[in-house]
């Protein structure tokens, strides 16, 4: 949930948010939460990430094909349960049952009342979904703007501007995002840094270590010791 307002980018380009709204990001959205007006002063949102895989079983049960959402949602009942599901995670000792069921009513609210049934994409380009769906399925293996440029059919200036324009950042950032994601699941499996790091195509654990804190807020080390 977002306290000020702000943007945030998808592949249906940027968006505006206000104090009280629900963020949603799909996996492999970019979110920048730049402020609307600068000099607008403080603003701040709280973060709950739920792994894919465990929306994707869960929807599954009451709506076939994937879940994709807006990047923004003015719900006040659905926003009240997330400020209720905050609550819950954040006491020292959560209550699993209270936790559980606050998630679920998330979700089926998300489910009936914001699901886009795959418009993310529709809004695209074909040069930038092409060029997306590759850094998606194979983030670990080194590729050039201009061999990305070639597979998508347009030239490295055109991908260039159209990707950051649709997507609200550059194919390099992009991939860095998906390779820090990439190197999560290697570490949840319980593979060590270095390896994470070699299989998820950083050039170092070091250069691996900062995006990861880039983008989760959180060490390697810390993340497999949290979940251990």
């Amino acid at each position: 949930m977002t306290s000020g307002a702000q943007r945030s980018w998808s592949l249906v380009g940027h968006v505006e948010s206000k104090a009280g709204d629900v963020i949603m990001c799909n996996p492999g959205e970019m979110h920048d939460g730049e402020p609307l007006k600068p000099g607008a002063g403080a603003r701040g949102w709280r973060i709950l990430y739920f792994d894919p895989a465990l929306v994707a079983s869960e929807i599954s049960q009451e709506a076939h094909g994937e879940l994709i959402v807006p990047p923004v949602a003015r719900d006040r009942r659905l926003a009240t349960l997330v400020s209720r599901l905050f609550a819950h995670v954040e006491r020292d000792r959560p209550d699993t049952l209270a936790v559980e069921e606050d998630l679920m009513r998330c979700l089926m609210i998300v489910s009936q009342k914001h699901r886009l049934d795959g418009a993310v994409t529709s809004c695209a380009s074909p040069s930038v979904i092409t060029a997306v769906r590759r850094l998606e399925d194979a983030p670990e293996m080194p590729i050039s703007l201009a061999d990305l440029a070639a597979l998508s059919g347009v030239s490295r200036f055109q991908l260039l501007r159209g990707f950051a324009r649709e997507v609200g950042a550059t194919p390099h950032a992009y991939v860095i995002q998906r390779r820090a994601r990439l190197a999560r699941q290697y570490l949840a499996s319980g593979q060590s840094p270095s390896e994470a790091a070699l299989r998820s195509g950083f050039a170092d654990q070091s250069h691996m270590t900062r995006a990861f804190v880039r983008q989760f807020g959180i060490t390697p080390a810390r993340y497999q010791a949290a979940i251990a």
